[in-house]
């Protein structure tokens, strides 16, 4: 009897180890995107033209998760603007410095937080629910330039607190709960022709 309840396991652990190392794509079938600098370019020369921040290039299901591509255009600030610290509850963001140079304060301890309003744009399309606020308690500050990387879980609160000139980056955005809309490339090809929003 003993040796039937040791030999059982063996078989169960066995087969458990077996599809344990089966490995199923996370997104089957999903096809490759390509961005080409001339696009990113058209992007950051529409920013400056309009005043515009932050705008979505692509916003792809990739399985578990959307990843979305944008990027974002800041012009000269001496000191922070009121309730300008941001945080996305559900988005993460990874910025890649393409030119200019900041002072960014990250941290997850937000003073004064203040729901964004559904329906405002950023929340809509961009980086959904979250929060602005009036600083960051022990907040963490970087000196960004050209070349450098930042990582910004969901929850962070993120707070540029002055820019030299201007700064630009290109924006990588982590959407596992898939609160923002797609938007492929036929969609930019419009927007850059001016067939939608002015942002």
């Amino acid at each position: 009897m003993r040796k039937g309840i040791l030999i059982v396991p063996a078989v169960l652990l066995s087969v458990s180890t077996a599809s344990a190392q089966t490995m199923h794509p996370t997104c089957k079938d999903c096809p490759g995107t390509y961005i080409q600098k001339q696009e990113l370019d058209a992007y950051v020369q529409r920013a400056i033209a309009n005043h515009l921040i932050d705008q979505q290039i692509r916003a792809v299901d990739a399985g578990r998760t959307n990843i979305d591509i944008g990027v974002v255009y800041r012009g000269k600030l001496d000191a922070p603007a009121p309730n300008s610290v941001a945080e996305h509850d559900q988005v993460s963001e990874v910025y890649h410095i393409i030119d200019g140079s900041a002072t960014l304060v990250t941290g997850p301890d937000i003073v004064d937080p203040k729901p964004r309003p559904a329906d405002e744009y950023t929340v809509k399309y961009l980086n959904g629910p979250g929060n602005n606020g009036s600083s960051v308690r022990n907040g963490v500050s970087h000196d960004l330039k050209p070349g450098d990387v930042v990582i910004i879980p969901a929850g962070t609160g993120h707070w540029f607190t002055k820019i030299d000139d201007h700064i630009t980056y290109l924006m990588v955005r982590i959407d596992p709960d898939k609160v923002t809309p797609h938007k492929d490339e036929a969609a930019s090809k419009a927007y850059l022709a001016g067939q939608g929003p002015n942002r």
